[in-house]
């Protein structure tokens, strides 16, 4: 199979679909692979260290959209890569379709094979492909925040670990999940007072088994939630429903109620935000201000770290991509009910059921598809 990388064109999106390391694995096992020019350079990978692992490097993205059989990418491609997408091509990266109509529309008419990594599945009922950049957007998110309460940046001003005399921050992260896990371990060790929400028992019962008394557990509510917001000078929301838009947790209203000069990170924008008030951002411009409540909603967070990131997506990226290059897409995506389940669009047809519900189109389940 010949394998394409294109160079990622997303606002300050240094991270690459595979790694040096990674194109050696394919072509050690008898595929071929295209690697678009300067490709890695923002992780310090060179043309050179591409060709040394058996690739051979294109001049732009066009070259190998024309030739690839498969497409490994990071993060959805816009609008001019989709236009570049062939019939029956395979496209393997992250989607977030459900919030996003025109990118879907695209995708249908190329009749392309769509596999997005958020909603491949594994034993567990977990999301590998996912939990590499929950856990770094997670982390980021505490950071993220911690800048948006600094006085500079609108904020109210506050230090979030506070010091001796001095309380600290309050956060509020709604959410348990990978992503709020992470942001909690960031919060805790920086000295914050961190509650976190989550409307699954179990979930609050491994976040009070893994932090103790660090944290304050709350079962999710929206009177909950409307308490803890109005209480928090930090929230970080880090929902999450596989393929499926986030839900609005916190209201426009609960926003405009809240402290003058807190934050709110949005780490769910990927897939339409939790914030009633949520938009958009990119690394250019982060945040922005709704009532006096900073909002920082990058939609590519790991972005701004893409040497960590890009190796933490490559460990759980590559099994895959070597099973539906030796296989074939037909014959992998048969035999592992995992990568069957990051299908989303097959030849023009919906085969993810939360992206039909959420932009009201016909479903078919993706074995039906195939068939």
């Amino acid at each position: 199979m010949l394998i394409g990388v294109p160079k990622e064109i997303k606002n300050h999106e240094y991270r690459v679909g595979m790694t040096p390391a990674s194109v050696r694995e394919l072509t050690q096992q008898g595929h071929d692979v295209m690697v678009e020019h300067n490709a890695a350079n923002g992780i310090g990978f060179t043309d050179q260290d591409y060709i040394n692992a058996g690739a051979t490097i294109a001049a732009d993205a066009a070259s190998i959209f024309a030739k690839a059989d498969m497409i490994v990418k990071v993060k959805e491609p816009q609008a001019v890569e989709r236009a570049m997408l062939r019939d029956s091509q395979i496209l393997f990266t992250y989607l977030h379709l459900a919030p996003d109509l025109p990118q879907t529309e695209d995708l249908i008419k190329s009749k392309a094979i769509c596999i997005a990594y958020e909603t491949v599945t594994d034993d567990r009922g977990g999301l590998p492909l996912l939990a590499p950049m929950s856990e770094v957007a997670g982390r980021m998110s505490i950071q993220a925040g911690a800048q948006a309460l600094e006085k500079s940046q609108a904020g109210r001003g506050m230090l979030l670990g506070g010091v001796p005399g001095v309380a600290p921050a309050k956060v509020a992260i709604i959410g348990g999940g990978m992503v709020g896990a992470n942001a909690a371990q960031m919060a805790i060790g920086m000295g914050a007072d961190v509650t976190i929400l989550d409307r699954n028992i179990d979930v609050l019962r491994r976040m009070n088994a893994q932090f103790g008394s660090q944290v304050k557990t709350a079962f999710s509510t929206a009177d909950a939630i409307d308490q803890n917001v109005l209480d928090a000078d930090l929230v970080i929301g880090g929902v999450l429903i596989p393929g499926a838009a986030a839900p609005k947790l916190v209201t426009a209203d609960m926003i405009k109620r809240m402290k003058p000069g807190s934050a709110v990170v949005d780490v769910a924008i990927d897939q339409g935000g939790c914030f009633e008030t949520s938009t958009p951002t990119t690394h250019d411009e982060p945040t922005y201000i709704v009532d006096d409540v900073v909002h920082y909603c990058v939609a590519n967070m790991p972005g701004a770290v893409p040497l960590t990131s890009t190796f933490a997506l490559n460990n759980a990226t590559l099994p895959f991509i070597i099973q539906l290059a030796n296989k074939g897409y037909k014959k992998a995506l048969a035999d592992n009910q995992h990568l069957l389940n990051g299908l989303n669009v097959y030849k023009g047809q919906i085969t993810c059921e939360s992206v039909a519900e959420a932009l009201n189109f016909d479903y078919v389940t993706p074995s039906v598809a195939l068939a």
